[in-house]
């Protein structure tokens, strides 16, 4: 069986992994946005996907956190018991 603390870490670490990724898909949109001002349809394009991408991005991300998160209260109570709080 875990003990707690390995159980904050374990959730610590996932954590700064979901929103490492998510920094890191938005700031690979900016550069691909960056990179097409100048071109004029294919501009349009890129700001378009950008918008799309940064939506789908912050989904994806409170969706695993909040998942994450039930996850790590599971894994308290059955460390912890069910009066831990």
């Amino acid at each position: 069986m875990a003990s707690y603390s390995e159980v904050q870490k374990a959730v610590r670490v996932e954590k700064f992994r979901i929103w490492a990724g998510w920094l890191a898909g938005n700031v690979i949109m900016v550069i691909i946005a960056n990179g097409t001002q100048d071109i004029a349809i294919v501009s349009v394009v890129t700001q378009v996907l950008f918008v799309v991408v940064f939506l789908a991005l912050t989904v994806a991300l409170f969706r695993m956190t909040g998942a994450l998160n039930r996850r790590a209260e599971a894994a308290r109570r059955e460390v912890l018991g069910n009066d831990w709080q």
